[in-house]
């Protein structure tokens, strides 16, 4: 029996996105289990192993090679600077699957009304360099501070403005603050680091992992649907189903009647179906997808 050995050693992200992250590679087919408190995860792929790390801290240790590959947002690649390959971008999140952003906010009654109001203001952040670089950029003077947390409650007693993340704003109205500018905007990336990337043998391995993760992730909310149909009620069942592609259209033994197949939208089958049925349509099956690779 051959034994095999590790090729890729992958940081996986502890944290918010550590319980989003297992679920997404097991939709993906790897399946990663861990101790209650164990920062080194068992993998059932003999050629990954890795470890949890902070996101904050992953592009560093990717970028200097303590990992091959690792998951983290794109505001810590620019945060730190880090000279690595972005390999993918992968849209997820602990609540949901949409990009999030880094936006300057004050207090609703606050005079600030655009980023030049900040000169000589007091600003607290997780994202520090970033804040900094923004600064700059528009030529305004303002001391920044490291937020450890609870960053929206510092206004305005502690601080006169706040650079927070967010993805629908509703943390930041429910804390009376409003939105003045948009820093950046960021999701989960994949990356690598240069040098694993530039082996033949270890970017396959990269690609492949990075191609099953975005096919899970181009599954979720989404379901397969199949059915019989009359051929007269074809061209009317085509306008009622939206899909990634034309539907596929097979003829069946009855030449009066064909068979469709589809991918849709979760949400959109409790009405599709029902419409369906009252055209005629027959053996509707609706069924679950774990991935689509486009």
């Amino acid at each position: 029996m051959v034994r095999m050995t590790t090729l890729l050693s992958f940081g996986l992200p502890k944290g918010s996105l550590e319980d989003a992250t297992l679920k997404l590679f097991a939709r993906a087919g790897f399946n990663i289990t861990k101790g209650s408190r164990s920062y080194t995860p068992s993998w059932d792929d003999p050629e990954i192993d890795g470890r949890f790390v902070r996101a904050q801290e992953m592009s560093r240790y990717v970028e200097d090679g303590f990992f091959d590959c690792g998951l983290t947002g794109r505001d810590w690649v620019k945060e730190n600077s880090s000279d690595v390959e972005i390999v993918a971008d992968l849209v997820y999140s602990r609540a949901s699957n949409r990009i999030s952003k880094w936006v300057l906010a004050v207090p609703e009654a606050s005079d600030i009304q655009s980023v030049k109001d900040l000169e000589g203001k007091k600003i607290a952040t997780e994202l520090v360099q970033v804040t900094k670089d923004f600064l700059s950029s528009h030529q305004v003077q303002a001391e920044v501070e490291f937020s450890w947390g609870a960053t929206e409650v510092k206004v305005p007693e502690l601080v006169d403005a706040i650079v927070d993340l967010t993805e629908t704003g509703s943390s930041l109205r429910a804390n009376k603050l409003r939105i003045v500018d948009v820093l950046m905007e960021t999701n989960t990336v994949l990356i690598a680091n240069k040098e694993a990337w530039s082996n033949p043998v270890k970017r396959a391995k990269i690609e492949s992992i990075s191609l099953m993760l975005d096919a899970a992730l181009q599954a979720d909310g989404k379901v397969g649907l199949k059915l019989n149909l009359e051929r007269t009620k074809l061209d009317e069942a085509l306008q009622q189903m939206p899909a990634l592609r034309n539907p596929t259209v097979s003829s069946l033994a009855d030449e009066s009647w064909v068979a469709l197949e589809t991918v849709i939208e979760k949400k959109v089958s409790r009405d599709l179906i029902p419409a369906l049925k009252a055209m005629g349509a027959e053996g509707i099956v609706e069924y679950p997808l774990n991935k689509i690779v486009p």
